[in-house]
């Protein structure tokens, strides 16, 4: 039997960032409950910012009758001389029955002892208190606090408990609260509790009372107001979606609103002004014709008929936000961009200031602009480097952290730097992630590049090395910068000879194996391909980046070609006969000593493929694979362990030759499919 179940769990305001966060964990850990209990169906969640709720169209009503079955010790040990031992004594206690009570069943060949018995299922009313509690407590949003006299902790405090099941209250007591048959409207519709006669009642109740419920409503209406405030006045609002997400979650009855702030503050750069509305008011920016003009959208919370004082509210309230960003910028203007001051600032204990890394920043900077021999100005490259961290000095970036780089962009260019250096510094922090966009030229991917060695290298030398999910300096995003920047642009970049040569301007010695397995670390978890390519690859010596990534993309083409397991079982074979040979020794193929024809087509085959130049390693990985038919024959009509010791050495010179071709690119054995 089913019956429909209610559980809403009334909280003051939640805090949407950490709501969001364990978001896509709430319903997992619930349904994980559900099936510890044998209560396991199909229920949706809601949330608003001030309830939690859980609603099951079909509930059971009970558990299902079950049967469980206990397996003891073998009957040759629980009896000796016909009198039952410890062990079945034992077994008898686990069972919570008399010796006589047990009987016995086949095990594995054997006769062992047995007892069977129905276990009646727990009636839902009884659970639901334990359900509810465990689900509670498992819920991870961070920060915990406690209210009043209480011992346990939740995010926020609990004022009320609500759970119905086939419209009868089911009696608990969470958090210091008893469950009862009410709930909250909208805080304009009713500050006390409201009654809720059933389920369909609680529902109705909640739509009339200025709170909508579903999540997924509250953000199409949001979209809808959007979409009409942008028909209605010829504008595009720009919508983040992570913004949209906590606007969703901080709100009961949402309304979009358009709001407007003097035009004076459109002298700042868009970016300080879309920052100030988005981080501290969360209003959404809104453009014309592409442009940053004077308008915001607030997504209000307000139970009401007439919105102007809510605008003039938030108008209020973004003016003086401006007015103080605006005050920066114009200071900064006046003071320069300037890197006076940085050498007071500590990078890290150890390192010295932050004056001191952009030396060595720049010394690496060098080293690389002439290996690679940009297409750019080296005096373009030092002054970028020289002035990317002025920013650091100014008033706005010390008050929206966020914005440095890009401060620094922009106040580069009021001093007349040239676009070039400008942009550099904007950049120098690119990529940030997996979904950022990397540096637009080579002169800022070197800029950023060099920025993120010195900072692993820097920290590897005072051997602070991320451990477990500890990584205070990036240094993992670091890495995983340096690989989409080296594939970007082709930059060659050796992860042991380059950082060898590079750590020797370092005052501690950078043990160049550990960061070597870290970079590699990071490596095999950037490629999303099967693992034992990325291994078969790295088996080859190579320790190049970007040849690294174009080998894994060539392997990793072939692996998932049709075809491939046979072509790897022939491989294989090449690779087990050559595990004695010393492929760095001399693997000289004398064609007179064939005694086969199959050896002379191999040979020939073979010296046609390594006679030409390829355009990528997957058309030259291919072309060395389709050696197969050649060397198959070639298994099938000579034995390659001849009794001739010459005969024998020329064989396995001629396979050890084409597996070492081979093994440039990767160590085919390596791979599994």
């Amino acid at each position: 039997m089913v019956k429909p179940l209610l559980i809403e769990i009334g909280v003051e305001e939640l805090p949407a960032v950490p709501l969001l966060k364990e978001l896509q964990n709430i319903e997992k850990k619930y349904a994980k409950i559900l099936e510890e209990y044998a209560l396991m169906c199909e229920f949706e969640f809601y949330y608003t910012p001030r309830r939690l709720v859980l609603w099951h169209r079909e509930f059971k009503v009970a558990q299902e009758d079950s049967v469980e079955e206990f397996f003891g010790a073998p009957l040759a040990v629980a009896y000796k001389d016909g009198k039952p031992t410890k062990a079945a004594e034992g077994f008898a206690r686990k069972c919570g029955v008399s010796l006589d009570e047990l009987s016995t069943a086949d095990k594995g060949g054997k006769e062992v002892l047995y007892y069977k018995k129905d276990v009646k299922g727990r009636p839902s009313t009884e659970l639901l208190p334990e359900i509810v509690q465990k689900w509670l407590k498992s819920l991870d949003f961070g920060k915990s606090m406690r209210w009043g006299s209480l011992d346990e902790s939740f995010i926020r405090p609990i004022r009320w408990v609500h759970v119905e099941l086939g419209d009868e209250l089911v009696p608990m007591h969470l958090y210091g609260v008893d469950s009862s048959k009410t709930t909250r409207l909208h805080r304009i519709a009713s500050f006390d509790p409201v009654a809720v006669a059933d389920t369909k009642e609680y529902f109705e109740k909640l739509k009339n009372g200025g709170v909508t419920l579903y999540q997924d409503e509250r953000r199409t209406k949001i979209f809808d107001d959007f979409k009409a405030i942008e028909s209605q006045n010829g504008v595009n609002i720009e919508v983040d979606a992570d913004l949209m997400d906590e606007v969703v979650a901080i709100t009961e009855n949402p309304t979009a609103l358009l709001g407007s702030f003097d035009e004076q503050f459109l002298e700042l750069p868009p970016e300080v002004i879309i920052t100030s509305m988005k981080e501290h008011q969360r209003y959404f920016p809104v453009f014309k014709d592409g442009k940053l003009i004077n308008k915001f959208v607030v997504v209000s919370n307000a139970l009401t008929d007439d919105f102007s004082e809510v605008i003039a509210g938030n108008e209020r309230v973004l003016r003086p936000r401006l007015a103080d960003a605006l005050f920066f910028w114009e200071n900064d203007l006046k003071n320069g961009l300037s890197t006076k001051g940085l050498e007071k600032i500590t990078f890290f204990k150890g390192l010295g200031s932050v004056a001191d890394k952009i030396v060595r920043e720049t010394n690496i900077a060098k080293t690389l602009y002439n290996k690679y021999n940009i297409d750019a100005k080296e005096e373009d490259l030092i002054r970028a480097m020289e002035l990317a961290k002025a920013d650091l000095m100014s008033e706005m970036v010390y008050e929206f952290t966020e914005l440095q780089g890009l401060m620094g962009y922009y106040y580069a260019l009021k001093a007349g730097e040239s676009e070039a250096v400008a942009l550099a510094i904007k950049e120098q922090y690119l990529p940030e992630g997996e979904e950022s966009p990397l540096p637009s030229t080579p002169l800022s991917a070197l800029v950023a590049m060099s920025m993120k060695l010195d900072t692993l290298l820097a920290l590897f030398s005072i051997n602070q090395i991320p451990t477990g999910s500890r990584d205070p300096f990036a240094l993992r995003r670091a890495v995983n910068g340096i690989i989409r920047i080296v594939n970007e642009y082709g930059f060659t970049f050796d992860i042991v000879k380059d950082i060898k040569e590079l750590a020797k301007n370092y005052e501690n010695e950078i043990d160049i194996e550990k960061l070597e397995a870290f970079i590699l670390e990071r490596l095999k978890r950037y490629y999303k391909v099967n693992p034992s390519i990325i291994e078969a690859v790295l088996a080859s010596g190579e320790r190049e980046l970007l040849a690294l990534g174009r080998k894994i993309e060539a392997l990793s083409n072939l692996v998932n070609s049709e075809g491939f397991d046979e072509v790897s079982a022939t491989f294989k074979r090449v690779a087990n006969i050559t595990k004695d040979v010393d492929l760095s020794g001399d693997l000289t193929v004398n064609p007179e000593l064939f005694e086969d024809a199959s050896e002379k087509t191999l040979y020939e085959k073979y010296q046609d493929v390594i006679s030409k130049e390829y355009d990528s390693y997957e058309e030259e990985l291919d072309a060395l694979l389709g050696l197969k038919p050649e060397l198959d024959a070639f298994f099938d009509a000579v034995m390659v362990n001849a009794e001739d010791e010459a005969v024998r050495n020329n064989r396995k010179a001629l396979v050890a030759s084409i597996y070492k071709s081979i093994l440039n690119i990767a160590d085919i054995k390596e791979v599994s499919v």
